[in-house]
């Protein structure tokens, strides 16, 4: 049967609005045969997406960090679709890669753009989808560069980043690594609503730039 659903639910945090609306529950509903989960991080990946959810027969949910609410980006104004399982790689690199999707992709950028000035060259993997994924895309970037950073707000333990590094690690990827696959993700706490330390509770620009710039140098 059909069930053509979607589901549109604000996640993450970032508004000070504690433990109780800023969660990030993105891997509770990844592991349930036959719903879909999307998390864009872009203007024109949310309007494609949210097309494609709505003509996709099966049940949807997008995620909407809510910080993203607030950025701008060139968007068409015309109809168009953004297929669900294909990852979009936002920055080319040789050094190293970032996997991430959803308010992790622009610090990603963030942060690629600042080791540029390092001479560490950065490519970003903007996941979009998370099920169905693109392993396809995961695995050509972290076989090209030899190394992966995987960033996401969700807390590490029991987050979507430990499916990408199973997948990496069974991989033809796996044998190209020149350093250990590393996952910056959110701490095993409740979010708190203190800003400061709200902020410290997830992953923000600065620290994926600590944790690249600590991989880059590994194996060397």
């Amino acid at each position: 049967i059909n069930v053509p659903m979607v589901i549109r639910t604000p996640a993450g945090s970032g508004t000070g609005a504690a433990e109780q609306h800023s969660q990030s529950l993105e891997n509770w509903f990844v592991g349930v045969p036959g719903i879909k989960v999307v998390a864009p991080a872009t203007a024109a990946d949310a309007k494609g997406m949210l097309i494609s959810a709505i003509r996709d027969n099966n049940p949807v949910l997008f995620m909407e960090h809510k910080l993203l609410y607030r950025t701008k980006g060139m968007v068409e104004e015309d109809i168009y679709e953004v297929p669900f399982g294909k990852a979009d790689v936002k920055r080319e690199g040789k050094d190293l890669t970032i996997v991430a999707y959803s308010i992790m992709v622009p610090r990603a950028l963030e942060a690629a753009a600042e080791l540029e000035k390092e001479g560490i060259d950065v490519e970003v993997v903007d996941l979009r989808s998370l099920k169905p994924l693109d392993e396809e895309t995961i695995i050509k970037s972290v076989s090209k560069t030899g190394r992966v950073l995987i960033a996401h707000e969700a807390p590490i333990t029991g987050g979507f980043g430990g499916e990408i590094a199973a997948i990496i690690a069974g991989s033809e990827a796996f044998d190209r690594l020149d350093a250990p696959i590393r996952r910056i993700a959110g701490l095993n706490i409740p979010i708190p609503y203190n800003r400061n330390l709200e902020a410290a509770a997830v992953p923000q620009t600065k620290d994926i730039i600590a944790a690249a710039r600590s991989l880059a140098k590994e194996g060397r």
